[in-house]
């Protein structure tokens, strides 16, 4: 069986480093191409092999993602997964956003992962063949009072995601797109102490691991659907509120305590 050959962005830490360590114990059956941005924690996390390539890249520039791409073909002549992990977050009320954070998230959250989606799928439109990976959030399913910039940024990924896969699925190439809860990474872990209430709605929920983005990466590869949502029961509360965007005047404030209070409780935990 021909291995299938892999784009990873976002490998250098969490969740893109997670799955690209799950794959790598599957050399044989998979070719890696892992990016990110910080190529020196790349490094320091994969050794580069003919089987595991590494490469600097900044998802907000279409050169260097031509160059990741053509790199790609040279050495292995297809891509069948691109799996778009990389993104940047930082909850904030958006009055208190400085101004320039309007790009920056935008620009890594939505066009960075556009950008990805629009290169790599035209060579697997040209090979009739392939699969996009988006990772989204439920803070772009629903409207997220806190972080209402990436929420707009991953809304706008959900919604390109499940357009471009219903525009490419009759022509061999799919599109997912997964929008988990709160993930549990180093990067929560470092930001416990300076979470405030603008971080509140991000706790009220579930805290997932990547483990539970593992499954859903295998789910995703085995049955391509549009759309995953993580958990289910959180997805289709964001749902709803979507439909009814008045809920959360009401729920708002309880969310909110909910959510500090689960705040409290990471920081009591961490510390024991």
């Amino acid at each position: 069986m021909t291995s299938k050959v892999i784009l990873i962005t976002g490998a250098a830490s969490g969740i893109g480093k997670h799955w690209a360590e799950t794959l790598s114990k599957k050399i044989g059956e998979y070719q890696l191409i892992l990016a990110d941005s910080n190529l020196e924690g790349l490094r320091s996390a994969f050794s580069a092999t003919e089987q595991v390539v590494l490469h600097q890249l900044d998802i907000r520039s279409p050169e260097q993602w031509q160059t990741v791409i053509d790199d790609l073909l040279r050495r292995f002549g297809r891509i069948d997964y691109l799996f778009n992990i990389a993104g940047a977050n930082r909850p904030l009320f958006f009055s208190d956003q400085p101004l320039d954070a309007i790009d920056r998230v935008i620009d890594i959250n939505l066009k960075g992962a556009l950008i990805g989606m629009k290169l790599v799928g035209a060579i697997m439109l040209k090979q009739k063949a392939g699969h996009i990976i988006n990772v989204a959030s439920l803070a772009g399913v629903s409207p997220t009072p806190g972080n209402a910039l990436y929420s707009a940024a991953k809304g706008g990924l959900r919604n390109a995601s499940i357009a471009t896969a219903i525009e490419w699925r009759k022509r061999g190439v799919a599109v997912t797109v997964i929008s988990p809860d709160l993930v549990n990474t180093p990067v929560l872990t470092e930001r416990l102490d300076s979470a405030g209430e603008e971080a509140a709605l991000a706790f009220s929920g579930a805290t997932l691991t990547v483990f539970d983005l593992e499954r859903a990466f295998w789910k995703a590869m085995r049955a391509k659907p549009l759309e995953m949502n993580l958990p289910r029961w959180r997805g289709w509360l964001t749902k709803l509120n979507h439909a009814n965007p008045a809920l959360m005047l009401w729920l708002y404030e309880s969310m909110k305590r909910r959510g500090m209070k689960r705040l409290e409780k990471l920081r009591k935990e961490r510390n024991a």
